[in-house]
């Protein structure tokens, strides 16, 4: 009898899971492309983080200590992101920002790992960034944007103008 309930069980959510991908996939942003032109344009790392929402290691990746003054960009398509203002210590390993260019991002929840999560990606591209925490600082938005440093190109204050 436990078998007997358990296969519609299996076919309702496989199905589910299914037509979410399926959704996902049909998902239109403004910079679109096939998956082969972004396997030309973005190196390995950047294409598995960006597009197979990968994530890069903690600690030495390339934003993680990093201070300078300006602007980070969408590795995938250039769009602006996060401005190093926002930027902050969080002590994961990973780029963090307590808040970034709401226009630009777009939020999708995310339920791998066996826990419910936030995922931030690019609303031009829909190239993959991180999460969103809620336990950023306090004394500002209270949210920690968990971003891959792969994800992100950099433009320094001065040279912003383009």
């Amino acid at each position: 009898m436990k078998n007997f309930l358990l296969i519609p069980f299996v076919v309702l959510v496989t199905s589910c899971n299914t037509n979410a991908q399926k959704n996902k996939e049909k998902e239109n942003f403004p910079v679109t492309k096939t998956e082969q032109e972004w396997k030309t344009e973005l190196t390995a790392m950047e294409y598995y983080v960006l597009r197979k929402k990968g994530t890069e290691k903690a600690i030495k990746n390339e934003y993680n200590k990093f201070y300078e003054r300006g602007t980070y960009l969408c590795a995938g398509c250039g769009v602006k992101l996060y401005e190093s203002k926002y930027k902050y210590d969080s002590g994961s390993g990973w780029p963090a920002f307590d808040r970034g260019i709401e226009k630009n991002l777009a939020y999708e929840k995310d339920v791998s790992l066996g826990m419910v999560r936030t995922e931030v990606h690019c609303a031009n591209c829909g190239g993959h960034l991180g999460h969103v925490f809620l336990d950023g600082p306090s004394q500002t938005t209270g949210l920690r944007h968990c971003v891959n440093s792969v994800s992100l190109d950099f433009i320094p204050e001065r040279n912003e103008e383009k």
